[in-house]
């Protein structure tokens, strides 16, 4: 039977790659209760210093969802593209157990296309176009950004000569300004394997997550 009580947790994140650990990570860092599941054990070791709720999950069947609590969650994030099959499924689970908002990640636009069919909001991180328009920001930089809610955003911008020839190790985004870099796209390239060592450069486009204040902070320093 499925529990239709009211939602009280802000955020579901199921899967914990790169985009959705850093997504766990940046939303429970500002103060949001955060609930997360992946089959890996590890990992989830890993993200409960960082979160109030991380759980094994071997299988992401409706019984084991609902079991975890995703439909107590206003907003799921699905972040398993790579495996298509269960990436749907999953977000069908979590769409039928009454969660409200459901995004997913997908890897094609064939697989963003199912995900929208069943209900899902689709956002592609590892792509050029990583976060297709809700809407635009209302400054100069941002290229493109998808709204988690009211105070989070994952965004697209494109970096000035302030930013030219440091690593992504001295630029520090996290501490500097409260966000985290989930790919780097230099001209046809796009990285999701962020390492200390890469060297940005003006023109570059980062795609980061994190507060909207943070984001916004961030452009403020690159337009000053």
């Amino acid at each position: 039977m499925f529990n239709y009580h009211k939602p009280s947790i802000p955020f579901g994140v199921i899967g914990l790659g790169r985009f959705g650990y850093a997504l766990a990570e940046t939303l429970a860092a500002s103060g949001k209760e955060v609930l997360v599941l992946d089959n890996n054990e590890n990992k989830i070791r890993q993200i409960q210093e960082h979160v109030g709720q991380a759980f094994v999950t071997p299988i992401l069947d409706k019984p084991t969802l609902e079991e975890a609590g995703i439909q107590n969650c206003e907003t799921v994030v699905v972040c398993i593209g790579e495996q298509i099959e269960a990436s749907i499924l999953t977000a069908l689970n979590v769409i039928e157990l009454g969660v409200p908002r459901v995004i997913a990640k997908a890897i094609s636009a064939e697989h963003g296309k199912v995900l929208r069919k069943i209900g899902a909001e689709v956002v592609y991180p590892e792509k050029d176009m990583a976060v297709r328009l809700a809407g635009k920001l209302s400054t100069t930089r941002a290229l493109d950004y998808i709204e988690l809610n009211g105070d989070f955003s994952i965004s697209e911008i494109k970096l000035t000569d302030k930013f030219d020839g440091i690593t992504v190790m001295q630029a520090n985004l996290r501490k500097n300004f409260g966000i985290n870099i989930i790919a780097i796209i230099k001209g046809s390239k796009t990285t999701v394997d962020i390492t200390p060592d890469i060297v940005l450069n003006e023109n570059d486009v980062v795609v980061v997550v994190g507060r909207n204040e943070s984001i916004a902070g961030f452009e403020d320093a690159l337009s000053n």
